[in-house]
C-alpha cells in the first residue's frame, strides 16, 4: 500500500506572488503606515486582497496613495468614461467601485474587498 502525503502551500507563498503586482518588497506587506499630513487625503479605506493581504487607500479628488506595509505608491486621478473612480500611473491602476478595489498591473489584476464600514 502506497501512501502519499499532500503538501499544502504555505500562505506566505501567496503573498510573495502578489508583491510584484503591487510593486512592493515582500517583507512590508503586513501593516500599513499612513501618508504625511500635508497630502490632505480626505478618505482612508482598508481593503483585503486574496483574503490575506491588507492594503489601505488614502485618496482625495486629485490623487490617491496605496499603502501596504512600509511601501507607498502615489497614483493620480484619471478621467475615464468607464465605471468607478480610477487612479493610475503608467505602471499601476487602482479602480474603486463600491466595496471593490481592483489593482491592475497588466496583464495581472487583483480584486480586493473593503473591510471597514462605510
Amino acid at each position: 500500500m502506497s501512501t502519499t502525503k499532500q503538501h499544502r502551500r504555505p500562505r506566505w507563498l501567496g503573498l510573495l506572488a502578489w508583491a510584484p503586482l503591487l510593486g512592493l518588497p515582500f517583507g512590508g506587506i503586513a501593516v500599513a503606515m499612513s501618508s504625511p499630513w500635508w497630502e490632505n487625503y480626505e478618505v482612508r479605506e482598508t481593503f483585503l486582497c486574496n483574503g490575506t493581504n491588507k492594503v489601505v487607500v488614502e485618496r482625495n479628488d486629485a490623487q490617491a496613495s496605496l499603502l501596504a506595509g512600509r511601501s507607498r505608491t502615489t497614483v493620480f486621478r484619471e478621467d475615464s468614461p468607464l465605471p468607478g473612480l480610477r487612479y493610475g500611473t503608467d505602471r499601476l491602476r487602482l479602480i474603486l467601485r463600491g466595496d471593490e478595489l481592483t489593482l491592475e498591473r497588466l496583464p495581472q489584476r487583483m480584486l480586493c474587498l473593503r473591510t471597514d464600514q462605510v
